[in-house]
């Protein structure tokens, strides 16, 4: 009997989008974790403003923290408004912080935000890699190889 398939993030309206971690990391494994958000952080994010274009993800004390994101301050938030640039926890299973742990401190990995997203419940949730960097060769190769993949496919649609 073989291994069922891991389910995909049911992913409903996308926030925030780290485009650039896909071309400056080289992805090995993804998570799904939730953010430990105030309410006028949900507004904003709702409303779709938030980046995590500069952002990353660290393992200490026990937990995870996203470092560095940015959720603006919701416009008629007035004094219960929230600091825009503040570590915000992600919420993990123990086995998962763990294993992220060893990949970060042995392997020498990067925890990279992918996206920020609303699931199917309604939830605040990041999409977590598991990432090595890329060197400035790595990229060169990944911008030809990416290329080729493109001519090829046009080739083949014009012969038919």
């Amino acid at each position: 009997m073989s291994r069922p398939k891991p389910a995909t993030f049911d992913k409903k309206k996308i926030v925030a989008e780290n485009r650039r971690a896909r071309f400056d990391y080289e992805i090995d494994t993804k998570y799904e974790a939730g953010i430990v958000l105030t309410g006028t952080e949900v507004k904003s994010l709702r409303f779709g403003e938030g980046s995590i274009a500069e952002s990353y993800a660290e393992v200490n004390d026990g937990g995870v923290w996203l470092v560095n994101s940015n959720i603006p301050e919701f416009s008629h938030g007035n004094r219960f408004n929230h600091e825009p640039k503040r570590p915000r926890k992600l919420l993990l299973h123990e086995r998962e912080v763990n294993k992220l742990h060893g990949a970060v401190a042995r392997d020498g990995m990067t925890l990279v935000p992918l996206m920020i997203y609303f699931n199917g419940q309604g939830r605040a949730k990041v999409e977590l890699a598991l990432a090595k960097g890329r060197k400035a060769h790595d990229k060169r190769d990944h911008i030809k190889e990416r290329d080729w993949k493109r001519d090829a496919a046009r080739i083949m649609r014009e012969r038919g």
